[in-house]
């Protein structure tokens, strides 16, 4: 049977989720944090209700300062792969479809869509009113350049051609309508198609820019780029004709009210929010934990947050690295990491502990797991002996005239305090015999995804759907660009159960799928999932509708700024 949606124009969505003034303590959120095809929940804050047009009420110009914790690496979106970068790109380009923070799809560039009896491919009818940035039209031949980019090795696609997966093929029909082919069924695959990263460009830049298209992004979305600025600023400004926003995310489907939003890059933590309480800056992201209460206390500021989805902050252990590659020798450095105490110091209560390769919210999330793995240094200590690893003189485990030592990777700012995080992890693992090797490097591209030079490294990625799990643990990844498979894991059952879930069509088989595959992650010792990450934002009171996406990304179609 075909699965047949229709363009439904519905009521504008007045309210998400109304934003959270934290006092100190994050709420976690009743289903957690990504937005899985058939089984997310909200994840979306507003400010307060767009202007009403019908009551006159719609103020327009003025720009908004918005304070970025890091710099994006990219503003082409297929060769992006910071989430940082998702702020900047989801402002200047649009999707194909939109993912409504309930996991729904919907229409926005497309308008409706089919799927084959097979699920093998999807045929879509586009909308014929839209232009890109520099005028070129927007067709069922711009979507197939897209995703042939994608694809197209000299592209060095990152995260968007996982996300792609499987897509082969596309076929232009007629103007505005294009089939795209699979090489499998995929039930994530037109959740995915919602994402930031897989947007659409003007082929007629990305053709003029080649590789620079990064410095002069073009798309159709509610901005224009403007200028970068190196570690300063990224400009973008109202696109006046801009009139196809999804009516599933906000309530303002024209062009934004806004004239100019400044994206300062901004990385000390102290600047940052110091900018925003002097009113140098009118919002300001990713608030430390220690500010957090004083600021929604604060009467000319509002505190807004919302969980990202798809999969924690977690320590992958790199197997294919001597000794790492026993389990029962991982299973011991499971317990001696105390990730509660972790958590509890740097974030102070704000940010949720994480117990499992998703994050709670995402289809499949295996709540049993919570609490499950719990900090045991007599147990580590137990099994460090029983596999021959002692302590010497100096405190330090040996084996074989070997020392145990661990090469710790971190990336360099310290965002998120995950610096902070190798630096009690070094003396956590000091306490049972293991001596921690810690390098902070911007280089870390280099060090981790070339030269594999790490015995650990905390990585974290936002996605709507438990497919992201593949990109991570599945042995043929590396067949995938931008393979992230940073343990080294090969376990022919996880393989299995992640191509049986790619392919499932039903929800709740979908949902014990990854389960199962989350129980062996866990049982192997393949990770320590550490926290799930709250976007935080900290604005003036006179920033008004800023809403999240599902994925818990600024959409800034409908605010505008009071008084």
């Amino acid at each position: 049977m075909s699965n047949k949606r229709k363009i439904v124009r519905s009521l504008p969505v007045l309210a998400l989720i109304f934003a959270i003034a934290l006092a100190g303590c994050a709420q976690k959120p009743s289903s957690g944090e990504s937005s899985a095809a058939g089984g997310a929940s909200p994840a979306a804050a507003v400010s307060s209700a767009s202007p009403s047009a019908e009551s006159g009420n719609t103020p327009q110009g003025g720009e908004l300062s918005y304070a970025l914790a890091t710099s994006p690496d990219q503003l082409d979106p297929h060769r992006s792969g910071y989430a940082v970068a998702v702020r900047v790109i989801r402002t200047i380009h649009d999707s194909l479809v939109a993912q409504a923070p309930d996991g729904s799809i919907h229409p926005w560039l497309a308008t409706e869509w089919e799927a084959s009896p097979d699920g093998k491919s999807y045929t879509f009818k586009l909308r014929q009113d839209v232009k890109f940035h520099d005028g070129t039209p927007f067709n069922a031949e711009a979507v197939k350049y897209n995703y042939d980019r994608i694809l197209n090795p000299e592209t060095k696609a990152a995260n968007s051609q996982s996300l792609i997966y499987p897509y082969e093929s596309a076929e232009v029909l007629d103007e505005y309508t294009v089939k795209l082919n699979l090489k499998t069924p995929s039930s994530a695959f037109l959740g995915n198609l919602s994402q930031a990263l897989v947007s659409i460009v003007s082929p007629t830049a990305a053709e003029k820019y080649g590789d620079q298209l990064t410095k002069n992004p073009v798309g159709s979305g509610p901005f224009k780029f403007v200028s970068w600025e190196e570690n300063s600023q990224i400009v973008v400004e109202r696109n006046p004709d801009y009139n196809w926003g999804p009516d599933s995310l906000v309530d303002n489907t024209g062009a934004p009210y806004l004239d100019k939003i400044a994206f300062k890059i901004v990385p000390e933590e102290a600047t940052r929010i110091g900018s925003v309480q002097s009113g140098q800056i009118l919002a300001g992201e990713t608030v430390p934990p220690q500010n957090i209460a004083s600021l929604a206390n604060d009467a000319k500021l509002q505190i807004f947050k919302s969980n990202t989805q798809g999969l924690p902050f977690t320590l992958f252990i790199n197997q294919k690295r001597e000794p790492w590659g026993d389990t029962k020798l991982r299973q011991a450095l499971q317990a001696a990491i105390d990730v509660g105490s972790i958590v509890k110091t740097l974030y102070l209560g704000t940010y949720d502990q994480a117990w499992s390769p998703l994050t709670p919210g995402t289809l499949g999330y295996d709540a049993s797991l919570e609490n499950a793995n719990k900090f045991d240094q007599n147990k580590a200590n137990a099994l460090f002996d029983e596999l021959g690893w002692l302590k010497g003189d100096d405190g330090i485990r040996a084996k074989d005239g070997k020392k145990l030592t661990l090469r710790y990777v971190d990336g360099s700012p310290n965002r998120e305090k995950r610096n902070d995080i190798a630096a009690i992890v070094q003396q956590q693992l000091k306490q049972v015999g293991i001596a921690v090797e810690v390098e902070i490097t911007q280089d870390f591209r280099t060090v981790i995804f070339e030269q594999g030079n790490y015995d650990i490294y905390g990585n974290s990625q936002v996605n709507s759907d438990p497919e992201a799990l593949r990109n991570f643990y599945h042995s043929g990844a590396k067949s995938i660009a931008a393979s992230q498979n940073l343990p080294g894991y090969a376990n022919a059952e996880v393989d299995a159960l992640l191509d049986a879930g790619l392919v499932e069509q039903d929800p709740a088989k979908r949902e014990d799928i990854y389960k199962q595959i989350q129980q062996i992650i866990i049982r192997d010792a393949v990770i320590i999932p550490i926290y799930v990450f709250p976007y935080t934002v900290a604005a003036s009171k006179t920033v008004e509708a800023l809403k999240f996406d599902s994925l818990a990304y600024p959409l800034f179609n409908d605010v505008y700024l009071g008084k």
